[in-house]
């Protein structure tokens, strides 16, 4: 014997060291596919910005429903006179919009105008004994 290891029962043949190439090539393709993804930001804010939609787009689905299941109970909880008198209401405003619109006009200066003279008391009562609010 001359001393020196088999070469051949270590070394992987050829047909092994290209599978083994093929499984690392795949392996570093997913790798790079997955940081990819990851460093996808535009991608990333998309998937956030569609998930969040579909979440506010089921709260409102639900919001509706509760305001459809409160209304139909306030119709059926509303005595039927009531009912009558209010629509006979609405139609008499749809008939009457200008009359209705000018009179709330009217509330709103009204307000205003009483808003503004009780803010001139305020001022000369806060002004001090002798002393005049004018300036």
């Amino acid at each position: 014997m001359t001393g020196k290891p088999d070469k051949g029962a270590d070394e992987p043949t050829p047909d092994e060291l290209r599978e083994r190439i093929e499984g690392t090539r795949e392996e570093l393709g997913r790798t790079v596919e997955e940081l990819a993804a990851k460093a996808d930001v535009k991608a990333l804010a998309r998937q956030k910005a569609a998930a969040v939609r579909g979440k506010a787009a089921g709260t409102a689905r639900q919001a509706q429903g509760k305001g459809a299941d409160l209304l139909r109970s306030a119709r059926d909880n509303t005595p039927e006179p009531v009912r009558e008198q209010a629509a006979q209401a609405a139609t008499a405003a749809r008939r009457n919009r200008g009359v209705v619109f000018a009179g709330g006009a009217a509330l709103v200066l009204a307000f205003f105008l009483a808003r503004r003279a009780g803010s001139g008391r305020s001022k000369r009562a806060h002004a001090g004994p002798g002393r005049c609010a004018r300036g």
